[in-house]
């Protein structure tokens, strides 16, 4: 691997059991991608310079996203586009596929999406709402995401994060499956999920 990667210093971050780990930059990561080295197949993300892996999704956790996305796509306005697991690469350290991602339309590629012209960013947890909740959501309010929602997938209920600061969300709702959703910059996305078309409700 080393030697189709240019050689430079570099800054190792620190995992969370406090051993070093290389940090990689996003441009390193696509050159990964260019020469085979990582693939489809990897499904890893790239955050804050660590290579994490994704976990597996189960069926509740397709069938709501794929659910959610069609109700997103019936009653957005037409100056909104929602993507489903882009590859969104928001900064030079960053590389993440997130469940959900609503922008406006006028901003092309996608690739050119910065943070703060995301209108809502949506993560459906399984089995990653503990990575989801802190990891996440530390990643997000550092990029100035102004509006993050965690759908747990088995009970419906969603964490909405607003107000970015630093590396933290200073508001956290609980919301549960039978109440109105409502997001600060798509009111038109306004849903409760229990009314939702899932097939295995």
């Amino acid at each position: 691997m080393n030697e189709h990667v240019a050689r430079r210093r570099r800054e190792p971050t620190r995992a969370a059991e406090g051993q070093p780990r290389w940090r990689w930059t996003l441009a390193e990561f696509d050159r990964f991608i260019e020469l085979g080295i990582l693939t489809d197949d990897d499904k890893v993300e790239l955050i804050g310079g660590e290579l994490v892996p994704m976990a597996a999704k189960g069926v509740r956790h397709e069938n709501l996203k794929f659910a959610l996305a069609e109700w997103l796509e019936t009653h957005l306005p037409k100056t909104l586009r929602v993507l489903s697991e882009p590859g969104w690469r928001p900064d030079r350290d960053s590389y993440c596929e997130p469940d959900l991602l609503i922008y406006p339309r006028r901003i092309k590629p996608f690739s050119a999406v910065a943070a703060k012209d995301v209108a809502l960013l949506i993560e459906v947890a399984d089995t990653t709402m503990k990575y989801d909740a802190e990891t996440k959501a530390t990643l997000y309010a550092r990029l100035g995401v102004h509006e993050y929602w965690i759908i747990n997938a088995a009970t419906l209920e969603t964490r909405v994060h607003l107000d970015p600061a630093d590396t933290a969300y200073c508001t956290v709702k609980r919301l549960a499956r039978n109440r109105l959703l409502t997001s600060n910059r798509v009111p038109e996305a306004a849903v409760r999920l229990k009314d939702l078309d899932l097939d295995d409700k």
